[in-house]
């Protein structure tokens, strides 16, 4: 594969580089903040760029994973600097295919929307390229993307679902994991131990959709047994609107993409 930039060394983008480095890519970054490229320095397949224009002339595939807010700034930098070759791909949450193409007309421009478990190598990422993009080009940002997760390529009209279930939604589970270890505490366990039960317990639940290709709600009733403590559990939820509420906050995470 050609070599890859990032310009952002950031959470993201440092997770992004950091799975990148342990596939061996041919990789070179570029950071304003100089010190947030250290963890970097002396790895044989990192580059370290004097610049966003010296990042740009050496790699073909460009990840910007800069804030929203910086994107037209990194774009008026380099867009001169871009060749017929170079392939764009932004993570800037809200950055449609056509604010990409205002701000890199008549270039391959990709969207992706990774998310945070991207730290851990295990994101759920999704990415939409324009028509620009060759079959052997769509293939190595796929190949990009998956070097930290799984990767679906969508449509552009379904990302604002996407980003609400797959963007936001960690937060929401991690708020839900606090609460149920403020609940364990309660009732006499130590916090420690309830975060590490409870992360263990939601990584095993998930991983029996993801491999047991059971649905949710057999799961569920699998484990609601009659008169027992789950039901009674599930009844308290039922009163206090959970299903409603996580529906209610995932459609506003959608609704807010829209308007951004």
């Amino acid at each position: 594969m050609d070599k890859i930039g990032i310009i952002g060394i950031g959470n993201m983008g440092g997770a992004i580089a950091k799975a990148l480095c342990e596939e061996k890519k041919n990789l070179i970054i570029y950071n304003r903040t100089e010190s947030d490229m250290d963890g970097f320095k002396g790895i044989d397949n990192v580059t370290i760029a004097k610049s966003n224009v010296d990042l740009v002339k050496q790699a073909k595939y460009i990840i910007i994973a800069v804030k929203p807010v910086v994107c037209p700034t990194v774009a008026k930098e380099i867009k001169d600097y871009l060749t017929d070759e170079s392939v764009v791909i932004s993570i800037a949450a809200s950055y449609t295919l056509e604010k990409m193409e205002r701000l890199f007309p008549g270039r391959k421009i990709v969207i992706g929307m990774p998310n945070m478990p991207a730290i851990v190598m295990e994101a759920m990422s999704a990415i939409c390229p324009n028509d620009r993009l060759n079959e052997n080009e769509l293939k190595d940002v796929i190949e990009i993307f998956s070097s930290f997760g799984e990767v679906t390529e969508l449509d552009e009209d379904k990302f604002a679902a996407f980003t609400a279930v797959c963007g936001s939604l960690p937060a929401y589970i991690y708020m839900f994991i606090e609460a149920a270890a403020d609940a364990a505490v309660l009732n006499g366990m130590n916090r420690k131990d309830s975060y590490r039960f409870i992360a263990q317990t939601v990584l095993g639940s998930s991983k029996l959709i993801l491999e047991g290709k059971e649905h949710p709600a057999k799961l569920k009733d699998d484990v609601t047994s009659p008169s027992g403590t789950t039901i009674e559990g599930l009844k308290v939820l039922e009163a206090h609107g959970f299903r409603s509420g996580i529906i209610e906050a995932l459609n506003e995470a959608a609704k807010k993409y829209r308007e951004m």
